[in-house]
């Protein structure tokens, strides 16, 4: 058999081996492209939404747009004026006491109406635009009130027409009778109605004031009551201005001086309250114009020199111990042009206009951020009023003209000082950071600051941390580096189930079932937590000093059925000790019986002065710890557990223990990955909304004290946001929250971000 020498030789592979098809071709083009489209279009949907914040929160920075409507020329001695709610038919009040009503689209009269007074004359008026009416003071100390209503009739073709009345009650004597009135004020309080004069009698004032209950019979007809005239004020030296609350509740007289005396209704008189003087310490102290502000407890003063002060009353500390209100300064507002000239408030919010040096201002009394700015009429104002819903305000000059602005300031309340900075509000008793978005009285201010929420936002993830970070760190070590891999198979996969739980249900269990659970027995759960690290270090070293035939008796990776045994026995009897420890440590005298008791809640609130809630701070971050763990836990353990085992073997090679080279080479090697973990369940807890809703008292306060509630940005959101009128200040506030906790998210992810490729550039395996 013949044998040949040659080699066989291999056959050309087939170009068609190595050749890709135009279809995979075609599909990884396409795939590339949708890639590449899905990662913008996810990138341009977070900047949309980040704009959509944006634009809804843009228009809560934005002044009043104030733009004059017309001026109407109405008889040079008007003193006063008043309108119809449209303001289509104004009215002026002359200085004789007649009325004359003109149509504000051409000027043209509608009705002129003068009072029968006989022998009497007018030497007061005061009008009151919105409610419509009119008090005229005579010469003798009487006065007489005038009600203007507008009747409205529609004809066949639906046009509406108004016709203005003017219905004049007997006058009344009010002042000392022979003596003609200076001023004339009117105040409807809850229980009566008080008409207050003001006479000169031999170069003194004189205060006089008589109230007015009205009562309705059983046939609905109503009885009104008049009390004898009363003597006001009898102690002031001298009087430049008087303002009197729409509740009729107390009285502010100011001085020529400019000492300020403050009187309350006691039923029978008003009985002096409070003397203060606004610009004591100013060169010139007297005021040169005042107004009340909407809800009658504050009074803006301005000076001769433009300075402004803010006065307003609030419970304070008197020397006998004893808390009652009384006036006090809450701010220094900028200084004005000039002189104050007027100052008048808006209905319905905290604004109003000031009058100096030929200019108006708009501004807010609790923030006091300008609104608006404008210059004012040519002839000195006599009086303003604003509207009703503040969307025009209507000045009468002296040079016999009517000028009317229009106003669009739906959001006068904010600024960036109304939402991050201090405010005093009223009623308080000094500036804080406060969110309380409604109430139940119209006088009510909301207050937006979004600090508190900032910092409930940080303070429950501050807890879940502390709760959940060695945990899942730990764990995450344990079962990367030393638990046996059949059990690592179990444990890992249970870890990440714990992460699908719902939060409504981790809130639901947090608020119903473990704050009443945990609330009577809390010393013993601080006993049982506190002893697990000693007792798992403890247990380390027994084991550790146990002969090397006991310890060879476990597998490598079982240490855990000695450890578990014995924490539980330690925590066990930890726990039982619990109330003995409270006992011994914690007993306070009973308000009650005055027996001492063993009751840390009653402890912590007598010794610290803080307060305890059943629902606090501890509760939310234990159950919100368990929606953290399993996020840190799978990222940390990821991270460990793809370390190179080519570092793990050098090390213990070398002659390093198992656990120094967990601690000296695995950890720092894995770094960038736990610190990954770490900030995105930091992220998991700034964003989670259901625990903190159902396990706190949801109230927004700013206290370091654990056992106390807290309000985050998400849960502020979720609670309030359904209620809220679209486009409110409120609504948009919620927004701002929004967009600011989008930032917050954002800043934290991007410096975890960084740091973990810092980290990962300095511990990376060459």
């Amino acid at each position: 058999m013949e044998t040949s020498d040659k080699k066989p030789s291999l056959a050309a592979a087939p170009e068609a081996r190595f050749t890709v098809s135009p279809m995979t071709l075609a599909t990884d083009r396409w795939m590339g492209r949708l890639i590449r489209f899905g990662g913008v279009g996810v990138v341009l949907a977070v900047f949309g939404m980040l704009a959509f914040l944006i634009f809804q929160v843009f228009p809560l920075f934005t002044g009043a747009k104030v733009e004059p409507v017309g001026s109407l020329s109405v008889p040079a001695g008007a003193v006063a004026f008043g309108e119809d709610e449209y303001g289509d038919l104004p009215y002026v009040v002359l200085a004789d006491g007649k009325v004359i009503f003109q149509r504000a689209k051409d000027g043209s009269k509608v009705l002129e109406w003068a009072p029968a007074l006989a022998a009497r004359r007018v030497t007061a008026v005061r009008s009151y635009p919105r409610s419509g009416l009119v008090f005229l003071g005579l010469s003798d100390g009487a006065v007489q009130e005038l009600r203007v209503v507008y009747r409205s009739t529609f004809d066949a073709a639906g046009k509406r027409t108004v016709e203005p009345v003017v219905t004049a009650l007997e006058p009344l004597q009010v002042g000392k009778p022979g003596l003609p009135c200076v001023e004339v004020w009117n105040a409807k309080g809850a229980q009566a109605r008080l008409i207050l004069v003001r006479q000169e009698e031999a170069g003194r004032p004189l205060l006089t004031a008589v109230r007015l209950t009205e009562r309705k019979g059983l046939g609905g007809k109503a009885k009104v009551t008049v009390s004898a005239p009363f003597v006001v004020a009898a102690d002031a030296a001298s009087v430049d201005k008087v303002l009197l609350p729409s509740t009729a509740e107390s009285l502010i007289v100011i001085g020529k001086s400019g000492e300020v005396r403050t009187y309350a209704d006691d039923g029978a008189t008003f009985s002096f309250l409070q003397a203060f003087t606004p610009f004591k310490e100013s060169g010139d102290p007297a005021v040169a114009s005042a107004g009340m502000i909407f809800g009658n407890v504050s009074v803006v003063f301005v000076s001769r020199t433009g300075e402004q002060q803010v006065w307003s009353m609030y419970p304070q500390l008197q020397p006998d111990g004893k808390s009652l209100r009384r006036w006090g300064k809450i701010h220094d507002g900028e200084a004005l042009a000039g002189a104050g000239e007027g100052v008048y408030a808006a209905e319905g919010n905290k604004c109003y206009l000031a009058v100096a040096g030929g200019k108006l201002q708009i501004r807010n009394m609790t923030t006091g951020s300008l609104r608006w700015e404008g210059d004012a009429p040519s002839g000195s104002i006599r009086q303003l009023a604003f509207a009703g819903n503040y969307d025009r305000f209507t000045a009468l000059s002296a040079d016999g003209k009517l000028h009317r602005w229009s106003i669009v300031d739906h959001h006068p309340e904010s600024s960036w000082g109304a939402f991050f900075g201090k405010i005093w509000y009223e009623g308080a008793t000094g500036p804080a950071y406060t969110w309380q978005s409604s109430a139940g009285s119209d006088e009510f201010e909301a207050k937006y600051s979004l600090v508190p929420l900032f910092y409930g936002t940080v303070k429950g993830p501050f807890y879940a941390l502390l709760f959940a970070l060695p945990i899942a760190l730990t764990a995450a070590i344990y079962v990367s580096q030393f638990l046996r891999p059949e059990y690592r198979q179990v444990v890992k996969p249970v870890m990440e189930i714990m992460a699908s739980l719902p939060s409504v249900v981790l809130g639901f269990l947090a608020g119903l079932w473990l704050a009443p659970l945990v609330d009577p027995r809390l010393i013993s759960l601080f006993c049982a937590v506190g002893i697990l690290a000693p007792a798992a270090l403890f247990a380390g070293f027994l084991w550790s000093v146990l002969p090397q035939p006991v310890r060879r008796q476990v597998k490598p990776g079982m240490e855990f059925l000695w450890l578990l045994p014995f924490l539980a026995l330690c925590a066990f009897f930890a726990w039982k000790s619990g109330p003995a420890v409270e006992a011994a440590f914690f007993t306070v005298k009973d308000s009650a019986s005055g027996l001492p008791i063993a009751d840390f809640r009653e402890w912590w609130r007598q010794t610290t002065g803080a307060t305890y809630d059943s629902r606090n701070s501890l509760v939310v971050g234990f159950v919100m710890g368990f929606a953290v763990i399993p996020i840190v836990f799978t990222i940390a353990e990821d991270a460990l557990s793809n370390v190179p085992n080519s570092l793990v073997s050098g090390s213990l090679a070398l002659g390093a223990s198992r656990w120094q080279t967990v601690w000296s080479v695995v950890v720092p090697t894995a770094i960038s990955g736990i610190v990954s973990g770490v900030m995105i369940g930091f992220g998991r807890a700034i964003g989670e909304t259901m625990i903190v809703v159902m396990a706190t008292g949801n109230t927004a306060v700013m206290e370091s004290n654990p056992f106390s509630g807290m309000r985050t940005l998400s849960a502020n959101i979720a609670v309030e946001l359904p209620e809220a009128a679209s486009g409110h200040t409120h609504y948009r506030a919620l927004f701002l929250g929004a967009c600011c906790l989008f930032l917050l998210t954002f800043v934290i992810n991007t410096l975890a971000e960084v740091l973990r490729q810092r980290l990962r550039e300095r511990y990376k395996v060459v």
